[in-house]
């Protein structure tokens, strides 16, 4: 993978945000809720290096914290998805009958409803607020990887070493977490890691919306919202927030792409 320039791009671009997140408190030059209203809208300047938002608070600042609600949210969301996913994918997968065909109906049930537009119901329905959304994105959000999960089982449990398993009398749980999941890691890892640039979109599209973090938490959707009104005035309040989400989303896929080339067996 390391050969892979832009996977190594994209690895760098996650390893900042996520110190960036970590290290915000010590990081940020001024406090994100801090307002000064003799500087609202102010355009970039050496002290405030990407301008103030309207109530005279730092971009920067509040861009660096937003960083914390997108990765809190990107590792949530699929943290849970994929525990979620890949437990039904093994139950579905390894239990062929009733069982599997009950799962399969429910996955194509939720995937028949756009994932987006299903999060903005679950979250108008429960409140704007940081848990609905995790709760909201993880409803559909464990399909793809359960859909995966049973595909790689229905293959990999005929395989000779799983069916020598199985002669010498271990049971299904030492079979799936011992021969079978070892072996069907890497397009879960490889789906994990677009996942998680999906659902920062996510987050940012639902706190574009209201719908999210509430004021004053700083939030890169919320911020964009916040700037829309003064697009002609101020075009840094919308500027700086959009690049930092493209410039995180590109990363993770660009990483999400190493991982696939490096991960691929069948690649000579």
């Amino acid at each position: 993978m390391f050969q892979n320039r832009l996977a190594v791009f994209g690895a760098c671009i996650i390893g900042t945000l996520i110190f960036v997140a970590i290290f915000a408190s010590y990081i940020a030059p001024f406090d994100p809720c801090e307002q000064s209203l003799e500087g609202g809208l102010t355009p970039p300047s050496k002290q405030h290096l990407l301008g103030q938002d309207g109530l005279g608070r730092d971009n920067l600042s509040r861009i660096i914290y937003g960083s914390r609600i997108s990765i809190f949210v990107g590792i949530s969301v699929i943290g849970i998805s994929l525990l979620l996913g890949t437990l039904i994918g093994c139950i579905a997968g390894y239990n062929p009958g009733w069982i599997d065909e009950l799962f399969m109906r429910i996955v194509d049930i939720l995937l028949a409803f756009p994932g987006i537009l299903l999060a903005i119901a679950m979250t108008a329905v429960l409140g704007p607020s940081l848990n609905n959304i995790v709760l909201a994105l993880c409803i559909t959000g464990w399909v793809g990887y359960a859909r995966i999960v049973r595909g790689q089982i229905l293959t990999v449990k005929e395989r000779e070493y799983v069916v020598a398993a199985r002669a010498l009398g271990a049971n299904p749980v030492r079979i799936i977490t011992h021969h079978i999941l070892p072996n069907i890691l890497s397009p879960l890892i490889v789906e994990a890691t677009f996942g998680i640039a999906s659902v920062i979109l996510a987050e940012a599209s639902l706190s574009f919306l209201g719908l999210g973090t509430q004021p004053p938490t700083p939030s890169w959707g919320s911020m964009l919202n916040e700037g829309r009104q003064f697009l002609l005035v101020a075009p840094h309040m919308t500027t700086f927030p959009g690049l930092a989400i493209m410039i995180v989303v590109l990363g993770f896929n660009f990483l999400g792409d190493g991982l696939r080339d490096s991960l691929d067996v069948r690649k000579d």
